[in-house]
């Protein structure tokens, strides 16, 4: 399922990851359904951002970098990086057995992250898995005895945190940050930089009327500014799952952030 390449400075985009299993969905295109991060009761392991620990194969145990990270989602899809580059696989789930296929990863080259710990999580993920779930640790073995360990991320901090939105396309995203102290949220949307007062209370924010830059870029970009700005001069209710930021607004409509790290 992996290969590992010459090492190289480059990253080679993959654009059927970003197709495949998109981190944060479209902004303006969905209506509540009592939103994300929800975990079955007889999947523990599925829609949870698992935190990887380490990699042991053929008895030796290779630590994973801070960043290292899977999601299993529960519509049968698995994403997540190596600490250095990100994959994606479709996701055959049963029980406690998991199984990845169809895996495609970025390929670049990063001094921080081992090319033994790469090679050994791929090689533990090309086969089928079973999954013990104790608490806020998870343990992915295979047939062979090597295993996967890992643990389940803490919740992202609604303030300080770079939250990004990441359009249906993969290409567009808009970043925004909340700041407590001042009580704005600033960032840039697909054209303009923005800034608004957010106040937070009782679990929602309410965003004042944005001020904007006056750059004029392409009509997708514009457009796509136009749905994010729907989201402010309102209130939504906001929820946090690990490292997504979840805003529902009153009439339904979804908007969905991943904290970058």
């Amino acid at each position: 399922m992996y290969r590992q390449k010459q090492q190289r400075s480059m990253t080679l985009t993959v654009a059927a990851v970003a197709a495949l299993v998109p981190l944060a969905a479209a902004c303006g295109s969905e209506k509540a359904d009592g939103g994300s991060g929800s975990v079955g009761a007889d999947r523990p392991f599925t829609g949870v951002q698992w935190s990887i620990d380490s990699v042991t194969v053929d008895g030796a145990t290779h630590e994973a970098p801070d960043s290292a990270r899977v999601l299993i989602h529960e519509s049968g899809e698995a994403s997540g990086s190596t600490g250095c580059n990100t994959f994606g696989a479709r996701a055959d789930v049963e029980g406690d057995r998991v199984r990845l296929r169809d895996a495609m990863f970025t390929e670049k080259a990063c001094a921080d992250t081992p090319a033994a710990f790469e090679k050994s999580l791929g090689r533990v993920l090309e086969g089928g898995l079973t999954a013990k779930a104790q608490g806020d640790r998870l343990t992915l073995t295979t047939a062979d005895g090597d295993t996967v360990a890992l643990s389940k991320s803490a919740d992202a901090s609604l303030y300080g945190t770079e939250w990004t939105v990441t359009q249906a396309d993969g290409k567009i995203r808009t970043r925004l940050t909340f700041d407590k102290d001042a009580k704005t949220v600033s960032g840039r949307l697909p054209c303009n930089r923005v800034n608004a007062e957010a106040t937070v209370s009782d679990g929602h924010i309410t965003l004042g009327a944005p001020s904007t830059t006056r750059m004029v870029c392409e009509g997708s970009l514009m457009a796509a500014e136009k749905r994010m700005l729907g989201f402010f001069e309102g209130r939504a209710e906001y929820r946090i799952v690990q490292h997504t930021l979840t805003l529902t607004r009153e009439d339904g409509e979804i908007l969905r952030a991943h904290a970058d790290r």
